[in-house]
Order: C-alpha cells, then sequence, then structure tokens
C-alpha cells in the first residue's frame, strides 16, 4: 500500500480509477489521470505484479482492424480489499475524531443509526420473500412449530444479509442435546464493516441487537470478524423462545433481560470452540 511518495499516491489514484471505471484501458487511464502512457504501463505493471489487477479482453463495439485485441484492467478480490481499505481509514480516523470531541455515547448513537438504516432494509427484503419480521404467534400451537417458524425467518434472514454482503448462512445445532439449548446458528463469512468494527465494538453491538429484533427472540454472539474469529457466529435459541422488544419498543423497553446462553453448558460438539465471546479493546490513540 502506499509509503507516502508521489510515486505511491499515483499508483493508489490508478488503483482506484480501475475499481470506479474498470474494465478500463491503459490509454482511458492515461487520459483520466493526465498520465503519459508510460507512466500508466509503469504502475499497471506493478499492480499486476502484486496481484491488485488483471487483464480482461474488450468486448469489441465496433469492427476492428488486424492486431492484438483491445484489454482492459479491472480489480482482483485483493485489489478490492486494498481499495476498501483506503475508505476505512478515513471512516475509522472520523469516528476517533467524533468520539474525542463528543464522547463514546456519541459514537454508540451513530452505529445504532447506521443499523437502523440495514434493519429496514432487512425487513423489507424478508417482507418480499414472504417472511414476517418479530415472533408470530399465529399458527403456532406448540414449540415446534414455533421453533419452525423461527428456522424459516433465520434463513430468510440469512438470505437478506447475503444480499447486503455478509455472506451469511445458517445450520442447526444442539438438536440432539436434553440440555435445552437446540437453536440455531446465524454465521457471516464476511463483515462490510470488519476494519471500523474492530476498533469501534458498537457496530458488532448494534448489528446484533437488530438480529434480535428482527428475529423477535433474544439472540447471543459468540464470535466475530472484528474480533479475529474467522466468521461472525450468532446463536438464535428455538429450544427456549422468548420474545424480545420490538424496534418500535425499542431496547430500553424490553421487559425481559437479554438472552444469555449458560457457558457451563455449551458443548464444544455444538459450537466448534466459538463460545467464548468476543471482547473487543479499543486500541489508544
Amino acid at each position: 500500500m502506499s509509503d507516502g511518495s508521489t510515486e505511491s499516491r499515483t499508483r493508489d489514484h490508478v488503483r482506484r480509477a480501475i475499481g470506479v471505471t474498470g474494465p478500463v484501458t491503459a490509454r482511458e487511464l492515461a487520459v483520466q489521470l493526465d498520465l503519459t502512457p508510460a507512466a500508466v504501463r509503469r504502475h499497471l505493471d506493478a499492480l499486476a505484479q502484486e496481484g491488485s489487477i488483471i487483464e480482461r479482453e474488450l468486448a469489441a463495439t465496433a469492427p476492428r482492424g488486424r492486431g492484438r485485441p483491445a484489454r482492459a484492467f479491472v480489480l482482483t478480490d485483493r485489489g478490492q480489499e486494498q481499495l476498501q481499505t483506503s475508505y476505512d481509514d478515513v471512516a475509522t480516523a472520523a469516528l476517533h475524531y467524533l468520539a474525542d470531541r463528543a464522547g463514546d455515547g456519541a459514537v454508540t448513537e451513530f452505529a445504532e443509526a447506521q443499523m437502523a438504516v440495514l434493519e429496514q432494509r432487512l425487513r423489507e427484503a424478508m417482507s418480499r420473500s414472504g417472511q414476517a419480521t418479530d415472533r408470530d404467534h399465529r399458527g403456532a400451537t406448540d414449540g415446534a412449530d414455533e421453533a419452525a417458524i423461527l428456522d424459516e425467518r433465520t434463513s430468510a434472514l440469512a438470505e437478506a444479509l447475503t444480499d447486503e454482503g455478509f455472506a451469511a448462512s445458517v445450520r442447526p445445532v444442539g438438536q440432539d442435546t436434553d440440555s435445552g439449548l437446540a437453536g440455531l446458528q446465524l454465521c457471516q463469512g464476511h463483515c462490510p464493516v470488519r476494519h471500523v468494527a474492530s476498533e469501534f465494538h458498537e457496530f458488532c453491538d448494534a448489528e446484533t441487537d437488530v438480529i434480535s429484533r428482527v428475529l423477535g427472540v433474544h439472540v447471543q454472539r459468540l464470535a466475530t470478524l472484528a474480533g479475529g474469529e474467522h466468521v461472525c457466529t450468532t446463536f438464535v435459541p428455538t429450544g427456549s423462545i422468548r420474545p424480545v422488544a420490538t424496534l418500535a419498543q425499542g431496547r430500553d423497553d424490553a421487559s425481559d433481560p437479554p438472552y444469555r446462553i449458560p457457558q457451563d453448558e455449551l458443548r464444544d460438539d455444538i459450537l466448534h470452540d466459538r463460545s467464548r465471546p468476543t471482547t473487543h479493546e479499543r486500541p489508544s490513540r
């Protein structure tokens, strides 16, 4: 990444231009960035060598003469991550500034406001898929029916989260035990705000509250990507379902305390050694 020199800053500009306008040719980049063809080629060679870009043959939109087909450039997954990081650094700096000027409470309010917008999109997506959000007792005559409804709703939430870029999936856990810990693991293999959340756990907390409100049950976050785990894992209890306050009521109005899994009853074969809660410490500046 950038070392602060003019050369590296120009290379970052080339990387960003490819991310925004790719597939894009070397000639087009030279015009966009007001660089010489030789300078563009030098940066393209360096970016290709580090695995940030790849060539792609550009589809012809008009008859071409003889010679090599036009080639354009696009970012690889590595290049996308590098591009995202440059913006994440700015976002993290802005949140540190907010915390310094207005206090940690302002960061919490900001995280909750951002997640409220996500929550609305998730609810709309689930509604389009035919799944109502919050607990719905209608048609559920016993615990098995309630568990089935929650299973369907959690799967719908996973699909909505995946559409938002979280790469979510669901799997049952503890189905063959008598501990009362039967439930679902909602796993998220990607976090769009991981870089920021690694310093500001308020985003993880607010996201967990969103999951709880959308599903209508108290859930427990077991692991997070921001905390260094390879996946975000949230336990959704189905063995002993308890309602949670709706969005309109707000978390502070919930009559029941948050659901907590008894840690001494968790089984490693159920939770695959991800039972320990993730802790976050904000680095001092």
